[in-house]
């Protein structure tokens, strides 16, 4: 499978992982944490149009529509999916959340980020680019899908 995608949840910009002691109390092995993260969305053809482009210049295959009419974008480390809201409200944004997708180069994380944006998202934050902080060097690529959720596209330098 080519790309790189994990279904991981950012929080003010500090990533969230499971870990767990390796042999060593000193080394730590990284777990997957999430099975899988849904966002809700009132326009499936829409939602699948904007993620197919927006996951697709990262390297995930094309969403999938079940037979709920919901759509996923399954990878062996995870499922990322897009459903409209079961209890028959219209779909919103977390306010404070953002979904933050992994890429294995900065390029492909600007690709995310003009795809998404030429599929209906919104670019937010700054440019996308190189950021230093207290979890090293990183190039991230902020971008807010037609819903308002706030996604993420980040390579670790």
């Amino acid at each position: 499978m080519t790309g790189n995608f994990a279904g991981v949840v950012r929080a003010r910009g500090s990533a969230l992982r499971a870990m767990a002691p390796a042999q060593s109390p000193n080394r730590m092995e990284e777990k997957t944490m999430f099975s899988h993260i849904m966002v809700g969305a009132d326009d499936i053809a829409a939602a699948k149009k904007f993620y197919d482009a927006a996951l697709g210049a990262i390297g995930v295959p094309e969403g999938k529509i079940d037979a709920k009419g919901r759509v996923f974008y399954r990878t062996s480390t995870g499922a990322f999916g897009v459903s409209k809201p079961i209890d028959g409200k219209p779909a919103c944004h977390a306010n404070g959340g953002t979904i933050g997708f992994a890429c294995d180069t900065p390029d492909k994380a600007k690709a995310f980020h003009d795809a998404g944006v030429a599929n209906g998202g919104t670019s937010i934050e700054d440019a996308p680019g190189w950021r230093e902080g207290a979890a090293g060097k990183v190039y991230l690529a902020y971008v807010r899908d037609p819903w308002g959720n706030k996604l993420c596209a980040l390579h670790r330098g």
